[in-house]
């Protein structure tokens, strides 16, 4: 389960279903963030070429991801609104230790990409096994395949470059952090919501 401590509620698909049209919203401008993520953290770290190499390619994906959500959203002739606030990521945000040497800042960075890569993989295994929709199924079910690589690729790096920190026992807090503010979540058509 990714490491997960707690795994989503199948009943979150039926609150999903009652809008399509948000969750595809929200969905898309999660790729969105997460290529912009990317991106961001291969300008601050641009010394480590593996890094900026493996990290161009999740952000290609997460672009093209987003543009299959767009296409998805157009092909149920629905429409793309507008970007979503996203309460549970700002709470893992909030969660990142700050202030530290700008190696700790990196781990820091690279585990909380981590953390919401295996949770929205595991909202995607959620979706390709309990809506309805069989066509958003497979999507979801191809999409979780793609992007199951992503939050360990964010974790490898962070204890590859980790040098002096001890990486698993923070990811361990992050993942204990995770635990408990997941609770307050799946009760909104949203990916993480």
């Amino acid at each position: 389960m990714l490491g997960l401590k707690l795994a989503t509620d199948p009943r979150w698909v039926n609150i999903v279903e009652t809008n399509i049209e948000e969750i595809l919203t929200d969905h898309a401008w999660c790729e969105q963030k997460a290529a912009s993520n990317a991106i961001s953290i291969i300008t601050i770290n641009s010394e480590y070429q593996d890094l900026v190499t493996d990290l161009l390619a999740i952000a290609k994906e997460e672009i093209e991801h987003f543009n299959q959500v767009h296409e998805m959203i157009k092909n149920k002739g629905l429409k793309l609104g507008r970007e979503r606030k996203d309460d549970y990521v700002n709470e893992l945000y909030k969660f990142m230790e700050k202030g530290g040497s700008r190696i700790s800042s990196f781990v820091e960075r690279l585990l909380f990409s981590a953390m919401i890569e295996a949770r929205s993989c595991e909202r995607f295994r959620v979706l390709s096994q309990n809506i309805a929709d069989k066509e958003l199924a497979q999507f979801y079910h191809d999409l979780m395949v793609s992007e199951a690589g992503h939050y360990t690729t964010f974790l490898g790096y962070a204890k590859k470059y980790g040098v002096g920190i001890d990486v698993d026992k923070r990811w361990k807090e992050w993942l204990a952090f995770e635990n408990a503010i997941i609770v307050n979540y799946g009760n909104k058509e949203t990916i993480h919501g």
